[in-house]
């Protein structure tokens, strides 16, 4: 195809894309990506005012096109040939929301215990320490908190050791187990050696003793 055929052809999809109505400007965009990908009202900024998007968004819930998520959160759900509707997990919803915000964060609380096997209780609210927007989000009848915190407190590079970091901050300073500190390091051991080296100089004194000794198991393994 010359040039000059092909940006002809750009320009007709150009002029047959803005032609579209605002819903299905959105629903072009939404079936473009894979199925369970999370959208935000101002992904569709393009796609007109912000009356228009919204009524557009309400229409496609409606419709079944979309899920709601959270308040100007959506998702075209994924589906399963066993159990039918995926729903978005927290974790994912909270994930999205940082990229959005192009923010850092790390689970903290009795999640991180969750996460890291020290706790079996399932948490009806997860609290995520970021260095963006402090903000609210409601799921249902779950909450998911962003605090605002220092850019140092997100600054860890490794999945464990982050989570170990903020574990151990919510156990407490002498607080911890034998059982939960070994289980801990061995959980650690695991850990990148680059990353937890590098974690472990951003971690307060106490943890950074209790991190320590998988730093060296690692090294001699």
């Amino acid at each position: 195809m010359s040039c000059r055929k092909l940006l002809l052809n750009l320009r007709q999809k150009y002029i047959n894309f803005h032609m579209q109505t605002t819903e299905e400007q959105i629903l072009t965009k939404i079936k473009k990506a894979k199925r369970g990908t999370l959208f935000f009202a101002d992904s569709f900024v393009n796609a007109g005012n912000s009356k228009a998007i919204n009524k557009a968004l309400e229409r496609l819930v409606k419709s079944g096109e979309l899920d709601r998520v959270a308040t100007g959160m959506y998702v075209r759900p994924q589906i399963s040939s066993l159990i039918g509707k995926l729903t978005p997990t927290f974790e994912e919803i909270a994930k999205a929301i940082a990229r959005r915000d192009r923010a850092k964060i790390v689970p903290t609380g009795s999640y991180a215990l969750n996460r890291l096997g020290l706790s079996t209780q399932v948490p009806m609210n997860f609290v995520y320490l970021t260095d963006g927007v402090a903000r609210r989000v409601k799921v249902g009848r779950t909450t998911i908190l962003f605090k605002k915190t220092s850019p140092r407190n997100v600054s860890a590079v490794g999945k464990i050791s982050s989570l170990a970091i903020q574990a151990l901050r919510t156990i407490g300073k002498g607080n911890a187990t034998d059982e939960e500190i070994k289980h801990i390091q061995a959980l650690l051991a695991k850990e990148k050696p680059t990353h937890l080296e590098h974690d472990i100089r951003l971690a307060p004194a106490w943890i950074r003793e209790i991190m320590k000794p998988a730093l060296k198991q690692e090294t001699h393994e």
